[in-house]
């Protein structure tokens, strides 16, 4: 997988330490020391927002919406 510019606005698929914690999310701000603040879709169903490390971003597959 290659890593991706995080910007705001752009989708993009965190990846976690273990596969239950890769999702997809919508890349929200830029926080401090390389982390991003992401939205994503929490166990209930809701909106959370999330604090994650650049590095564990990547593009999202491209046949995510196909």
């Amino acid at each position: 997988m290659r890593s991706c510019i995080p910007t705001p606005g752009i989708m993009a698929t965190y990846v976690g330490r273990t596969r239950a914690q890769t999702r997809n999310v919508i890349v929200i701000a830029e926080a401090v020391r390389g982390r991003m603040v992401v939205e994503a879709i929490g166990k209930k169903g809701l909106n959370v927002r999330l604090t994650v490390s650049r590095e564990n971003l990547r593009e999202p597959q491209p046949d995510l919406f196909g």
